[in-house]
């Protein structure tokens, strides 16, 4: 805060989850930093599943059934009621690994007591196809971004754990029709209004986990900011100045200019992981062999600059972007880039895309 002050800030961006629901937005505005991220009370919307379920059912937003749990006996009721396969969700913070859905019963309950604590969500399993899909906000107008899917399981065929995210791209060209509209209509609005209802106004970025199912529409989860690693594609075909958009938000003005614009091109990022990730990721091995060109750039996640040498410091180490008119040229673009890339140990999923490039 002292240096956004003495630095004269016209804008803080709020990245990751942690500060947002610690409240460090409370603090810069307080201080009259104009802020693109949402209050504490308001980012709850992701620091709590419950809370998120609390307000999607007072919106009427369409959204899994689900049991909260606070023992494992709850666990065990809601996992019997809903049956194979089962999806037990922790209500808190988990980076990513809150998450799991199996069809092994003593797996759903070994997770469950993993963060009892924190309170457990067991919902019905939804089956489809997943698009993640942003909103600026400013309290009152929400503004789209355009869709990505990323793939969450640590190995290909959407197999293994889940992660923070292995990839992703973007458009989705076997979207309906309306599908954004329908979002912003039945999803997106409803819970920008009710946070606002609430006295809880939400500025900054609305991330909806979606699913598309023979029912409809259903919301799997909220975010209260950029998703990783649909950001890198979502923003890799933006045309508008994110900044002025970002700015537009957080002073209330989202509706007074265009909506944002996007390229023809398409995107698809690549997750380089450690060792050992999502488990125990091997951390301090040397990186090298990173090239970027006009069509491919990396974004760095855990790495250090230590002497000369990049070293690679956590789980999801960096992800190589790729933009192209096609997807089977970016795919190409991304594949023989990350390849040149020396970890050791280091893995990535080779099927990013694959379904959108032939």
């Amino acid at each position: 805060m002292k240096f956004a002050l003495s630095n004269q800030i016209d804008l803080a961006i709020i990245g990751p989850e942690a500060p947002l629901v610690a409240g460090v937005s409370d603090a810069l505005r307080g201080s009259g930093v104009e802020v693109f991220g949402p209050s504490k009370n308001a980012a709850a919307l992701e620091g709590s599943k419950s809370f998120a379920k609390e307000v999607m059912a007072a919106a009427g937003v369409p959204t899994a059934m689900a049991r909260e749990c606070s023992t494992l006996e709850d666990v065990e009721n809601a996992i019997d009621e809903f049956g194979a396969p089962y999806v037990v969700k922790a209500d808190g913070l988990a980076a990513g690994k809150g998450v799991i859905v199996t069809s092994d019963r003593d797996a759903a309950l070994a997770h469950a007591k993993k963060f009892i604590d924190m309170g457990i969500l067991v919902e019905e399993f939804l089956e489809g196809e997943e698009v993640s899909l942003f909103f600026l906000s400013d309290g009152k107008t929400v503004m789209p971004l355009s869709p990505a899917q990323d793939f969450k399981r640590a190995f290909n065929n959407d197999e293994g754990p889940n992660t923070g995210g292995m990839g992703a791209y973007s458009p989705l060209p076997w979207l309906p029709q309306g599908f954004i509209e329908e979002v912003e209509r039945a999803v997106a609005q409803p819970t920008i209004d009710q946070l606002a209802r609430m006295g809880e106004p939400f500025v900054g970025l609305l991330y909806c986990g979606l699913i598309v199912t023979k029912r409809g529409i259903r919301v799997i989860e909220f975010n209260a900011r950029f998703g990783d690693p649909e950001t890198q594609v979502v923003l890799r075909r933006l045309v508008t100045p994110l900044a002025g958009l970002l700015h537009r938000a957080a002073t209330g003005r989202l509706a007074d200019g265009p909506s944002a614009q996007f390229s023809s091109d398409v995107a698809i990022t690549v997750v380089l992981a450690s060792e050992g990730y999502p488990d125990r990721p091997a951390p301090d091995r040397e990186i090298t062999g990173i090239t970027e060109d006009d069509h491919v750039n990396v974004c760095h996640a855990s790495t250090s600059q230590v002497g000369s040498s990049l070293i690679a410091t956590g789980g999801r180490v960096l992800s190589v972007v790729a933009n192209a008119v096609d997807f089977a040229t970016a795919r190409k673009f991304a594949y023989d880039s990350i390849a040149k890339i020396q970890l050791e140990g280091s893995h990535y999923r080779t099927d990013i895309a694959a379904k959108v490039s032939n």
